[in-house]
């Protein structure tokens, strides 16, 4: 029933789309929703946080037209993790999927959650990092899993923005963590895996639309970096360790490569670690832990 919606069926697939402000981006990211293949019922649920530029009244506008799309008013909660909560309690799929309102899914990536949960409970998907942004010539056009299990050194994780769960599994952990404003992603994924829960990485892909200018994304790099010592003080008991030569290798390179951030080539990775370990750092004399 590609392209179709069956209101007498019970709906197998729910894609979860938090969103506070999502203008101009969100159109993007419903046509390429509402456009997706797929041979089960679902449904898209926008949780809308108390938009004020409109976005309520943009996606009833496609709501009319389309029946498989339904708005909420997510006004009440705080926070992505607290939509996105909200979100699921208004959706009816046994498979929830979420993504985020300023990015694009690709074709397929609503039916690929069925062929990932079939073998597990929570999944990752793919991400294109290119196409939506500016970034340098050198920049490697290849699909990537989560980098969270990589960055942690510790169990795997989706990113919020492209992963699904088996419903059960997602209410059997309390869902995402309404008091983290970062890392809530990861720490689901964590969650469920120390649960005995299974995690994949599936066939899904989404494009990834990054801030913009070496600031901006520096900052939200600091933002992501805050959350390791946050995570670290939760499941150090679990394994996970501070890695002081990683972080050191690290530092060397943020400071070798400053005479050269001139080049586009350099600056944009460079914000990005730069980031991520200034962060770290702010968080671990904040709450006086040492993972660098």
């Amino acid at each position: 029933m590609a392209g179709g919606g069956d209101d007498q069926t019970e709906i197998v697939i729910s894609v979860v789309v938090p969103v506070k402000n999502g203008l101009p981006w969100l159109h993007e990211q419903l046509r390429a929703l509402l456009c997706q293949p797929c041979d089960v019922p679902w449904e898209v649920v926008v949780a809308d946080n108390a938009s004020s530029d409109g976005t309520a009244e943009v996606v009833r506008g496609y709501a009319e037209a389309h029946p498989r799309l339904r708005l909420v008013d997510a006004s009440s909660v705080v926070g992505p993790a607290a939509t996105r909560n909200l979100g699921v309690r208004s959706a009816g799929g046994e498979i929830l999927a979420f993504c985020d309102a300023d990015d694009v899914v690709h074709p397929g990536w609503v039916e690929s959650w069925v062929r990932a949960l079939d073998r597990a409970d929570v999944a990752a998907g793919l991400t294109d990092s290119w196409s939506l942004n500016d970034v340098p010539p050198s920049f490697p056009h290849e699909l990537r899993p989560p980098p969270q299990g990589s960055q942690f050194g510790f169990l795997d994780a989706a990113v919020s923005g492209n992963m699904a769960v088996r419903r059960y599994a997602f209410e059997a952990v309390g869902g995402f963590d309404e008091s983290l404003r970062v890392g809530e992603d990861t720490d689901l994924s964590w969650r469920l895996q120390l649960a005995g829960y299974r995690f994949v990485v599936g066939e899904g892909v989404i494009s990834r639309r990054e801030r913009q200018g070496t600031s901006a994304l520096l900052r939200r790099s600091i933002q992501y970096g805050r959350c390791g010592p946050v995570l670290y003080q939760r499941y150090r008991s679990a394994g996970l360790r501070a890695e002081p030569r990683a972080a050191l290798r690290s530092w060397l390179y943020i400071v070798a490569t400053i005479p050269r951030l001139f080049d586009p080539n350099v600056r944009w990775n460079w914000a990005r670690i730069a980031g991520w370990r200034i962060g770290r750092v702010i968080e671990s004399f904040r709450r006086l832990v040492f993972f660098p």
